[in-house]
C-alpha cells in the first residue's frame, strides 16, 4: 500500500502556482506585441501607400508560420525548446516594435514573418509546459495561461495606440524593452526547473501522433469549425454590427471590450470547472449557451447598448456570449494534453494548426455572407452553425470524471 502510494506521487505532481502565473504573465506580455498590427495598420497603409490587398497580406504573412505548428511540436517532443520559450517574448517584441522604422513594405513583411515564427515557437511548447506544471489540474493551468493571451488582445491595441501617440510611429520602438525584460525574468526563474517532456530517442511521426489523438481530434476539428463561425462574427465584425445598428465607433469599441472581458472571465472559470465536471460537460455547456446568447444579441441589435432598459438586456446577451464562446479553448487544450500520450507537443501543434486553418477560412466565409446577405443574416447563420458543434461534443470519449 505504501509502495503504491510512493509510486503514485510522480503521476500527481503539485500545482506549481508561481511558475504557472509567471508563464501566463509572459504569455500576456508576448501577445500584447502580436496585437500591434491591427491598430497600426492605417498608419502603415499611409506610410507605404499600400492597397487593402497588401495590407491584408501582412496579417496572413504573420500567421503563415502557424502551418509549421505540428513540425515544431514534433521537434519539441525530441529536444528541449525551453530556451525558445524563454526567448520568445524578446524575439517577438523586437520585430513588432520595429515595424514603424521599416524602410519598405518588403522589410515590414520580413519583420512580421520573424514575429510569426517566434509566436509559433512559443505557443506550441508553452501549453505543454503548463500541463506539466499543473499536475491533475490541467484545466485550471490552461485557464491561467489562456487568460494571459485573451487579456493581451484587449490591452495590446490600446498599448500600441498610446505608444505611437506619445512617441510617433518611428519612435515607439523602445516598447520592446518590456518583452526583453520578460525573457530575462523567465530565464531567471526557469533556467534550473526541470520539466522534461521531450525524449531524444523518440521518433514518433506526425501520422502516428494523429492516429493516437484522432478519437478526440476529429470531433474537436468540427467543434472548432462550428465555434469559429460565432467567434469570427463577434471578434471581427462586432464593431461594424454595432455601427450598422446606430451605435457610434466608440460604442463599437466598448462592445468589443465587454465581449473580450467576459471572455477572460469565461476562460478563468471554464478550466477549473472542467477539472471537476469533466471536459465534455463543460464544452456542452459552452456550445449550448453561446448560440442562444448570440441570437439574443443579434435580435436586440448592437445599437440597443445605448437605449436604457434595452441596453441592460443587450449587454447581458453580449456578456453571456463572450463568457460561453471564449471559454472553450482551455478545455480543449487540456483535453488534447490528456490524450497526447508520448507526443504532447506534436499533438498540441496539430490542434493549433487545425484551429488556425479553421479560423482563417471561416472568417472569410462570414465576411462573404455579410457582403451578400447582411451582417444580421451572417450572425444568425453563425449561431446556427455554432449549435452544429453540439453533436460532435457527444462523440468525444468519456473522461475520468464521468463526463
Amino acid at each position: 500500500m505504501t509502495q503504491n502510494a510512493m509510486h503514485s506521487k510522480p503521476d500527481r505532481p503539485s500545482f506549481r502556482t508561481a511558475e504557472i502565473l509567471l508563464l501566463s504573465l509572459a504569455h500576456f506580455i508576448h501577445d500584447i506585441y502580436t496585437a500591434f498590427l491591427s491598430p497600426l495598420l492605417p498608419l502603415l497603409i499611409k506610410k507605404f501607400s499600400m492597397s487593402l490587398a497588401q495590407a491584408g497580406a501582412l496579417s496572413a504573412i504573420m500567421q503563415l508560420p502557424a502551418l509549421l505548428n505540428p513540425f515544431v511540436g514534433m521537434v519539441a517532443d525530441r529536444m528541449s525548446l525551453r530556451a525558445l520559450v524563454i526567448l520568445a517574448p524578446a524575439l517577438t517584441a523586437v520585430p513588432m516594435s520595429l515595424v514603424g522604422v521599416a524602410p519598405s513594405y518588403g522589410v515590414l513583411a520580413v519583420l512580421l514573418l520573424l514575429a510569426g515564427i517566434s509566436v509559433t515557437l512559443f505557443h506550441v511548447p508553452a501549453p505543454v509546459i503548463i500541463a506539466r506544471m499543473s499536475g491533475n489540474r490541467k484545466g485550471a493551468g490552461m485557464s491561467f495561461f489562456m487568460t494571459g493571451g485573451e487579456l493581451a488582445r484587449t490591452v495590446g491595441p490600446v498599448t500600441a495606440v498610446c505608444a505611437v501617440s506619445l512617441m510617433g510611429l518611428q519612435g515607439f520602438w523602445p516598447v520592446m524593452s518590456a518583452g526583453i525584460a520578460a525573457s530575462g525574468v523567465l530565464y531567471w526563474r526557469f533556467r534550473r526547473i526541470d520539466l522534461p517532456f521531450h525524449n531524444p530517442r523518440r521518433h514518433v511521426s506526425l501520422g502516428s501522433t494523429f492516429l493516437q489523438i484522432k478519437k478526440i481530434m476529429i470531433p474537436l476539428a468540427f467543434i472548432i469549425g462550428a465555434r469559429s463561425f460565432m467567434h469570427a462574427s463577434m471578434s471581427a465584425f462586432l464593431p461594424v454590427f454595432v455601427g450598422q445598428h446606430g451605435g457610434s465607433l466608440w460604442l463599437g469599441g466598448v462592445a468589443l471590450a465587454i465581449f473580450e472581458a467576459a471572455g477572460v472571465a469565461g476562460i478563468m472559470a471554464a478550466g477549473p470547472v472542467s477539472d471537476v465536471l469533466g471536459r465534455k460537460k463543460m464544452l456542452m455547456i459552452s456550445l449550448s449557451g453561446a448560440p442562444v446568447a448570440l441570437l439574443a444579441f443579434q435580435h436586440l441589435g448592437g445599437g440597443a447598448l445605448q437605449d436604457g432598459t434595452s441596453a441592460i438586456l443587450c449587454a447581458a446577451a453580449l456578456i453571456a456570449c463572450g463568457f460561453t464562446l471564449l471559454s472553450t479553448t482551455p478545455v480543449m487544450l487540456a483535453l488534447v494534453q490528456e490524450n497526447a500520450g508520448d507526443s504532447p507537443a506534436a499533438a498540441n501543434g496539430i490542434f493549433m494548426m487545425t484551429a488556425f486553418v479553421m479560423r482563417s477560412s471561416v472568417v472569410i466565409t462570414v465576411g462573404v455572407v455579410a457582403d451578400y446577405a447582411g451582417l444580421d443574416t451572417a450572425f444568425i447563420l453563425s449561431a446556427i452553425a455554432g449549435a452544429g458543434g453540439i453533436p460532435f461534443v457527444m462523440m468525444l470519449p468519456s473522461d475520468s470524471r464521468g463526463a
